[in-house]
């Protein structure tokens, strides 16, 4: 079995770094990824797809890229339960390694 995703879009807000329980660094970010087809209207829809980064990859991304900006993310799709009002899955990408693509300094890869 393979679970790899490769996503390139824009943040939809700055990232923002929070701790776990056991103090592990942890970061969220969520990606604008126009498709590549006209809806009906002849609009370009947009799909929104949340990420989670880990320690290092949170620290750099959280420190080099800001709101609008293009970045490419490797990863893994996971799925977890959240139970509110009703159960319901939640489908996310926990990325490996991310690429700054508009960063204004040198382009780095974490």
């Amino acid at each position: 079995m393979l679970n790899q995703i490769i996503l390139v879009g824009r943040l939809t807000r700055d990232v923002k770094i929070n701790k776990t329980e056991s103090g592990k660094k942890i970061a969220t970010l969520s990606l604008a990824i126009p498709r590549s087809f006209k809806n009906m209207d002849g609009i370009y829809d947009t799909d929104f797809v949340d990420c989670i980064l880990w320690e290092t990859t949170a620290t750099n991304t959280s420190e080099y890229c800001h709101k609008g900006d293009i970045v490419g993310i490797k990863g893994r799709v996971q799925s977890r339960a959240i139970e509110e009002e009703n159960k319901k899955n939640i489908l996310e990408v926990v990325a490996e390694k991310v690429t700054f693509l508009t960063s204004k300094g040198i382009q780095k890869e974490t």
